[in-house]
């Protein structure tokens, strides 16, 4: 098994790769450097889209979706699990294909 990326570094990687192909990145609130659990908001052209979260199987790291769907019940998820979480990052990937990246990012 592979050694765990920093969420930090990870979280870099993927604004860095969503940029790169066109679409924008931002940390909507920021966790531990090292070892914060990762929500990502993924939207096209400002519409949420989906919330997934880094979670960690027998076969590794992948993306589960999680959260409502409702914008207003999606945020009060979101501070929420942020107050629960103080080392949660959040963060919004706003691409057509920032699920797909973000799956990439992590085989």
């Amino acid at each position: 098994m592979a050694a765990r990326l920093a969420s930090g570094l990870l979280v870099t990687a993927l604004i860095r790769r969503i940029e790169e192909e066109g679409g924008s990145g931002m940390v909507l609130a920021k966790g531990d450097a090292t070892a914060g659990a990762i929500i990502l908001l993924l939207a096209d052209r400002g519409v949420p889209t989906a919330l997934i979260e880094r979670t960690l199987g027998i076969d590794g790291y992948g993306w589960n979706d999680g959260g409502p769907a409702d914008p207003a019940e999606r945020d009060a998820y979101l501070k929420r699990r942020r107050k629960n979480d103080p080392d949660l990052w959040i963060v919004e990937l706003d691409h057509a294909d920032a699920r797909r990246i973000a799956l990439e990012m992590l085989s």
